[in-house]
């Protein structure tokens, strides 16, 4: 029988170094970076390119925050290197810097830490709330955006803000074209990652590669066509719910005349929660855009039993049933996947999966190997 036990503090998984935090794999970044903090990546004094800015949170960089950097890298093509260290600030990367690539210097995701505490209920400064997506830790404009070992979070707990009916916090918000995202992590509850576009005309190309991304409700969504490819999901475990269903993986918005939406492919879903607790999916279409008929393939992924495997999609609304999207499987394994009522699990043939690539999702871009 599964035991609840007390929710560890997304605060504490990301800041302290030591007990359950570490024994989840989920340490936070060491407190300096030693004598080189950029690693391999040069430094201020011997630069990888003349357009290469550093970034370190204790000083021996041309910058201490993420911010700063962004917004001294005008242009296209400039790279931040980020010394290991917890960035606590929000950051945005305006449509106008393109081809930006930000380097993690540590060895491990972990080690670079981006993180705020923004909801969609909080109270903005100058009035009104952040909604969703203003709830973003960094927002991602720009096409040709590519991240490599870094962690994206948003630490905003249900349990500290009880009167808050906003609870969407989204670590990452990305809206370009050809974004690329290299064994990263993204951590949140609600919303955690924010695949999108910049509008509805914007068929933005998104591939993440072995990558960690963990949450509760629709903590993967957006209408971009987001390629995910050896990823890890994990669901979260909830002690303000008494029962099924915690939540959603995936909650896709893909535009109606968009031909290709979410792709998971060589991935695995693992669970804190109890067996069946969590939807594989929903469709999302947002009151925006009422024309969105979203899509999500999984293929050759292996669904732990945190899956409802009897009934693994659900509605978001009555008025747009599930049954009518862009929803298919190929090969799942695990007690996730066990098809025991086949309507509620479509499949695609052999033939009809040879169409739901990498490739065929992300057409002439080819995202460079992680670095």
């Amino acid at each position: 029988m599964h035991r609840h036990r007390p929710s560890l503090s997304r605060r504490a998984l990301l800041l302290t170094a030591a007990g359950a935090g570490a024994a989840l794999g989920l340490a936070a970044a060491p407190a300096t970076a030693g004598p080189r903090p950029f690693g391999r990546y040069g430094s201020p004094a011997a630069r990888l390119t003349p357009g290469t800015l550093y970034v370190d949170p204790h000083g021996r960089g041309d910058f201490t925050t993420v911010q700063a950097a962004v917004t001294a890298a005008a242009g296209s093509g400039r790279t931040l290197v980020l010394a290991p260290g917890t960035y606590r600030e929000t950051v945005v990367v305006d449509a106008t810097r393109t081809e930006a690539t930000w380097i993690g210097a540590g060895e491990d995701p972990r080690d670079v830490v981006i993180v705020y505490d923004n909801a969609a209920g909080t109270p903005k400064p100058g009035g009104g709330t952040y909604g969703t997506s203003g709830s973003a830790t960094v927002t991602v404009q720009a096409d040709g955006f590519t991240a490599h070992r870094i962690t994206f979070a948003n630490d905003w707990l249900r349990a500290d803000h009880p009167g808050t009916s906003g609870t969407q916090a989204v670590a990452l918000k990305a809206q370009g074209d050809r974004s690329a995202f290299h064994h990263c992590r993204f951590l949140g509850h609600q919303d955690t990652l924010y695949a999108d576009t910049r509008d509805l005309g914007h068929f933005a190309r998104q591939y993440f590669a072995h990558c960690h991304v963990e949450g509760d409700v629709d903590f993967v969504f957006g209408r971009a066509t987001a390629v995910f490819e050896h990823c890890h999901f994990r669901t979260l475990d909830r002690t303000d719910l008494s029962g099924a269903p915690y939540g959603f993986v995936f909650a896709p918005s893909t535009a109606g005349a968009n031909p290709r939406g979410f792709l998971v492919t060589r991935s695995r879903i693992t669970s804190e929660a109890p067996d069946a607790f969590y939807k594989l999916a929903r469709p999302w279409v947002p009151s925006s855009d009422l024309t969105a008929h979203p899509m999500l393939t999984v293929r050759d992924t292996r669904l732990g039993p945190g899956i409802d495997a009897v009934a693994p999609y659900a509605d978001m609304r009555e008025a747009h049933p599930w049954q009518t999207m862009r929803f298919a499987e190929y090969r799942n394994t695990g007690p996730g996947a066990a098809v025991t009522v086949p309507e509620n699990r479509p499949q695609l043939t052999r033939a009809q999966a040879a169409s739901h690539t990498r490739a065929a999702h992300l057409g002439d871009w080819r995202p460079d190997a992680p670095r």
